[in-house]
């Protein structure tokens, strides 16, 4: 294992909780984070990063798209 890599934090899925270098199996674990604070907060990241891309996708799915003139939202 690399220096850099023992020098990250990653947050672990199952435990919920922040460790210290890869310590958990790859696929208990999301990172790596530069410190603790981040990596505590992973799943705001997640969260975060999703809202934007999904936003992304939206506008990448309805670009060239015209609105119709009366149409009715999904939100109705």
């Amino acid at each position: 294992m690399a220096d850099d890599e023992k020098n990250q934090w990653y947050y672990n899925t199952v435990k919920q909780r922040a460790e210290y270098g890869k310590i958990s199996p790859i696929e208990q674990r999301m990172g790596p984070y530069k410190t603790k604070e981040d990596a505590e907060h992973a799943w705001d990241i997640v969260v975060d990063r999703n809202a934007k891309w999904d936003e992304e996708n939206r506008r990448w799915d309805n670009y060239g798209v015209k609105p119709s003139a009366g149409k009715s939202s999904d939100t109705d």
